[in-house]
């Protein structure tokens, strides 16, 4: 059976959800990765009213659509992130209060449990978002850092998350790190310690994002092959590198889409990620969950580009095969 392919909502929450379900059906998608964000999924709502899920659902089953996980990217941010002014523009306003850091962190902590209560009850087993990072902004050392510091820093990153897995794991529900430059992990090395720093618990694995990883040069298949059990989700989105020897890889504190970056995100299929090694990698794990596009392009129409994503997976996936290809040449 082939993997579904969704479109994760983060980028279209400025329209309400029937609208959105309404152009995804006429796409052909086959469901969407909803982002607990305007009104595609309201947490405290889902908790609150009896029907708020199954009229959610309803909704997507008029236009044939499924739904295999929930985004919460922008209040995980806040539970392990140094707070700043930018945090209150991502984050609602219950969560934000009066901007408090300690309390921030304390009340996107308690919206990151009741996103996994409010999963459950919608029938989904799986959120995807970020973690935040106490020490993401200690990436370049200088001022030279204390790295007994930074193993405090995965610390606070363990006791803030453990008590949230607590509750995913009471409800039956995975939390997906997308690894990613800003979170506790974010390459291969980070990945290995944010694991170990949580005790590999099995509530806490990865929403593999080869955009993220293809940007550093990394290898987004060999990535899915050494992190195989904990693949729990995976989206389609590409990024395209543009150094010419006058553009910097650390993107110039320039906004996406400024001639002058060193990279970019573009529709998937327009840029370097090798999308048939890494669906060939996924084929080798065995995973046959959804491929969810993320469609980020400032160069591009977005619903132009929401279309040609689609095709591109469409005709870029493939199912493994089932038999030796030289079975049929050996006797019996």
């Amino acid at each position: 059976m082939p993997r579904p392919v969704t479109l994760f909502t983060g980028q279209w929450a400025d329209l309400p959800l029937v609208a959105l379900a309404e152009k995804a059906q006429d796409w052909g998608f086959d469901g969407l990765e909803l982002e607990c964000w305007g009104d595609h999924f309201e947490v405290e709502r889902a908790l609150a009213e009896p029907n708020y899920c199954r009229r959610k659902r309803a909704l997507l089953e008029r236009h044939g659509l499924g739904c295999w996980a929930l985004g919460a990217h922008l209040v995980g941010q806040a539970v392990c992130d140094p707070i700043d002014a930018r945090h209150r523009a991502i984050l609602p306003p219950e969560v934000w209060g009066d901007g408090d850091p300690a309390g921030v962190r304390a009340r996107a902590a308690e919206r990151m449990k009741d996103t996994a209560r409010a999963a459950a009850r919608f029938g989904v087993t799986q959120v995807n978002g970020f973690t935040g990072s106490p020490v993401w902004h200690w990436l370049y050392s200088f001022p030279p850092n204390d790295f007994d510091e930074v193993e405090k820093g995965y610390q606070r990153f363990a006791e803030a998350w453990g008590p949230i897995l607590d509750v995913f794991d009471t409800e039956g529900v995975r939390f997906g790190l997308e690894v990613h430059p800003t979170e506790i992990a974010y390459d291969f090395v980070t990945t290995r310690k944010a694991l170990d720093t949580i005790g590999r618990r099995p509530a806490f694995g990865i929403n593999l994002d080869p955009s993220h990883l293809a940007h550093q040069f990394l290898d987004p298949a060999q990535f899915a092959l050494e992190f195989a059990d904990r693949i729990y989700h995976v989206h389609v989105k590409d990024v395209k590198r543009r150094l010419n020897g006058r553009r910097s890889i650390l993107a110039s504190h320039l906004g996406f889409g400024e001639e002058e970056r060193g990279w970019d995100f573009v529709s998937p299929g327009h840029g370097d990620v090798d999308f048939e090694s890494l669906f060939r990698a996924l084929n080798r794990i065995g995973y046959t969950g959804p491929l969810s596009i993320e469609w980020e392009d400032s160069g591009m129409d977005r619903e132009y580009g929401a279309r040609d994503a689609l095709a591109f997976v469409r005709r870029t996936d493939f199912p493994p095969s089932a038999v030796a290809f030289d079975a049929a040449m050996q006797r019996a």
